[in-house]
């Protein structure tokens, strides 16, 4: 019988690896990485008294992992049933004394406007597609037993609690896509190709059952006209990555080629890029992502949840794994939806 490979373990422990990896390098360029770290193929896990830190990009996904378990423990996964919990663990964040790790600020703001009885729709930041949803949504990737629709209304719901550009939850929903995919066991060579796909069949779908009525806020003609809208700019960006991904020089910034991960599309198609230039090769993957002149910490995050669901736990050494912060609440939760 051969070992399961435990990719939702594997994913959010990559997903925090290379959060904690990328953490002191995010507003250094790549000289000034070098300069600080050493050749990048041989970074080390920054440890301070112990213990490698992580910052809101692992503190959110947690949020929202947390808010999935709550709302699937009370049956089927439903938007109503989503929203509640997963908000409130938001707003828990966004008042923990541990929010001090450079969170961003359309994060910041929608939780603060999260905070008390309006529709949620009216928190959101309409004109906001930067990454801080696509870094946090893996979690739903993972969990078994959704269907597309669900999986895919959940995935642009979270996104939207804070993030309402629909590039913003068209990226997120290709994020949670990718990693379900390579969880699956999808080859990495085929998966830009999967996404595209994927992208060009939803460009006319609004889920109106998940989203209400955002689309409202935004300048659009209409809620068709505002998902295409976030799909074509993914589309860009794919077409990008599946034109680089094999002849991309993995001594160059990978930013170069994708760009540098602020925003949801680029924070996707690069951490991918990292992913595939190093499909079986975790730490290198982590390590290239981590070196970057862009949002590094979330670029690296990303690639580690791509490599952890396509190797599974055993992806990362245990000298990396027993000393990252929230260790056993990320292996907890990783249990849960291997088992």
């Amino acid at each position: 019988m051969t070992k399961q490979k435990q990719a939702a373990t594997g994913t959010l422990m990559g997903l925090a690896l290379g959060d904690a990896l990328g953490f002191p390098t995010e507003f250094d360029d790549v000289p000034a990485i070098l300069a600080k770290c050493g050749p990048w193929r041989t970074m080390e896990l920054p440890v301070t008294r112990g213990t490698a830190y992580i910052t809101d990009d692992t503190q959110m996904t947690l949020a929202l992992a947390r808010g999935i378990r709550t709302a699937m423990e009370r049956g089927r996964l439903t938007p109503l049933r989503l929203a509640r919990p997963v908000r409130d663990e938001f707003v828990d964040w966004y008042h923990s004394p541990e929010n001090n790790r450079a969170p961003g600020n359309t994060c910041l703001r929608a939780c603060m406007l999260l905070d008390g009885d309006r529709p949620w729709q009216d928190a959101s930041q309409i004109g906001s597609k930067g990454c801080g949803a696509n870094m946090r949504v893996a979690p739903l990737g993972l969990v078994p037993g959704l269907s597309e629709e669900q999986r895919a209304g959940a995935a642009q719901l979270q996104a939207a609690l804070t993030h309402g550009h629909p590039t913003g939850l068209a990226a997120s929903d290709l994020t949670a896509r990718a990693v379900r995919l390579l969880a699956q066991g999808v080859d990495p060579a085929g998966l830009v190709g999967q996404l595209r796909s994927y992208a060009y069949e939803n460009r006319d779908t609004y889920h109106e059952r998940w989203l209400g009525d955002l689309w409202t806020r935004s300048q659009d003609p209409s809620a068709r006209h505002f998902a295409r809208r976030g799909w074509d700019e993914c589309l860009a960006v794919l077409e990008r990555l599946d034109s680089v991904q094999r002849t991309a020089d993995p001594e160059l910034d990978p930013c170069t080629y994708t760009g540098d991960g602020w925003i949801a599309e680029e924070a996707l198609a690069t951490g991918l890029l990292c992913f595939l230039l190093f499909p079986g090769d975790p730490l290198t993957a982590l390590r290239r992502a981590a070196c970057t002149r862009g949002d590094s910490d979330s670029i690296a995050a990303l690639a580690g949840a791509f490599a952890g669901a396509h190797l599974g736990a055993d992806a990362w050494p245990a000298e990396w794994t027993d000393r990252v912060e929230h260790r056993d609440e990320l292996l907890g939760l990783g249990a849960l939806w291997d088992a």
